[in-house]
């Protein structure tokens, strides 16, 4: 009877070894799979921000094309389409793509 028990406890410990190891190995592929390449697009979006320029061609989140013509800390004025009249303050973050002035 002695001897059921022992094993009955043994079994259990190992059982909960292989959840705790269930659990790291999904906790690191969920890292890997999500978080890391999350990471990656964030730093690849604020290089993107950070290299506008005067003078860029850039497409905005909502799919407008535009010059930029001023630039500060967080926004930008962007002119839009032929009219040299449309002109509209926006958040850099809104910037989708940008092409050098130099590249066109």
């Amino acid at each position: 009877m002695l001897n059921l028990l022992t094993e009955s406890t043994e079994s259990t410990g190992s059982g909960m070894l292989v959840l705790v190891i269930y659990i790291v190995v999904i906790g690191v592929a969920m890292y890997f799979f999500a978080v890391r390449p999350q990471r990656k697009e964030q730093k690849r979006m604020q290089a993107l921000i950070n290299s506008v320029e005067v003078g860029d061609t850039v497409v905005t989140t909502s799919g407008f094309y535009g010059v930029v013509i001023d630039l500060t800390e967080e926004d930008c004025i962007v002119e839009f389409g032929s009219n040299k009249n449309c002109r509209i303050p926006m958040k850099k973050s809104a910037i989708a793509e940008v092409e050098k002035a130099g590249e066109a």
